[in-house]
């Protein structure tokens, strides 16, 4: 339904822009999603890659089989990250969201108020930064 389950910025004073940011970049994955057509019914996972690049930053996207969308915002000065380290972290972001969604006392389609979850994503942010 292209409502955010969990947002995460650093740094914060610039949250408002990231959430247009990313409620933007839901329209291109949407548009992704539909050129590759029935393509995507034998994949498991679908990384999008580079969703479009803006002169501060870069978007990229990954969808689940389950259709759960995943945005991640990077600075685009930030050339040390490659694309095979945004889909490695996609994967974590997609497991963490698994575990998550095993938690019987998590309601599907909540915001996600996990600890662990917000560990992991403030890690990976570390790790980038």
């Amino acid at each position: 339904q292209n409502y955010p389950l969990y947002i995460r910025s650093v740094p914060t004073e610039n949250e408002l822009k990231f959430h247009y940011t990313v409620h933007t970049s839901l329209d291109v994955v949407d548009e992704k999603i539909s050129a590759m057509g029935k393509a995507l019914v034998d994949q498991r996972e679908l990384y999008l890659g580079l969703l479009y690049p803006t002169e501060d930053y870069k978007v990229y996207g990954y969808v689940t089989n389950s259709k759960v969308k995943f945005v991640m915002v990077v600075d685009s000065s930030n050339t040390a990250l490659r694309d095979n380290e945004i889909r490695s972290m996609f994967r974590k972001l997609h497991n963490s969201y698994t575990d998550i969604m095993c938690n019987p006392f998590y309601n599907p389609g909540d915001r996600i108020h996990s600890r662990a979850f917000d560990n992991m994503v403030t890690s990976m942010m570390m790790q980038v930064c």
